[in-house]
C-alpha cells in the first residue's frame, strides 16, 4: 500500500515562517535602536553643560546659552535641572540632570509607550571668585 502523505511544499511554509520572524527581529530593532541613540546624545549634551559650568563657575547665562546651542545641533529639548545656581567657589561639585522622554511605536500608534531617560554630568568650578 503507497502512503498517502505528500510533501511537497512544506519547505515553503517553514521559509516563510522564517522571513516573518526576521522581519520582525529587523522591525524591532529600527524602532529600539533610536533610543540608545539619544541616550548617547543626551549623556553628551549632559558633559557639555557640566563642562560649561566648570569652565565659568557658575550657572547662569553661560550654561543658558550653551543649552540653547545644543538643543539646536541635538534636537532634544530635556528638561534641565541643576544642583547649585549662580557662583561655584572653586572646586566646588555641581552636577547637572537632563530628563527627557521618548517614544517606540513597535506596531504604529497602537503599541507606543513613552520611555523616560535621565542622565547626569558633574563637574567641579574651575574658577576663584573672590
Amino acid at each position: 500500500m503507497k502512503c498517502l502523505t505528500n510533501n511537497r511544499g512544506e519547505g515553503y511554509i517553514d521559509v516563510v515562517v522564517f522571513v516573518m520572524a526576521v522581519m520582525l527581529c529587523v522591525a524591532l530593532v529600527i524602532k529600539v535602536v533610536p533610543v540608545f541613540v539619544t541616550k548617547h546624545q543626551l549623556d553628551i549634551y549632559a558633559n557639555e553643560l557640566a563642562r560649561e559650568a566648570e569652565i565659568f563657575g557658575r550657572v547662569g547665562q553661560e550654561t543658558t546659552l550653551r543649552a540653547t546651542e545644543l538643543q539646536v545641533q541635538t534636537g532634544l529639548h530635556p528638561l534641565i535641572s541643576w544642583s547649585k545656581t549662580g557662583q561655584i567657589p572653586i572646586n566646588q561639585e555641581v552636577t547637572v540632570t537632563l530628563r527627557t522622554t521618548v517614544n517606540i511605536g513597535l506596531f504604529g500608534n497602537s503599541a507606543s509607550f513613552p520611555i523616560e531617560l535621565t542622565t547626569k554630568a558633574t563637574g567641579k568650578s574651575e574658577v576663584y571668585w573672590k
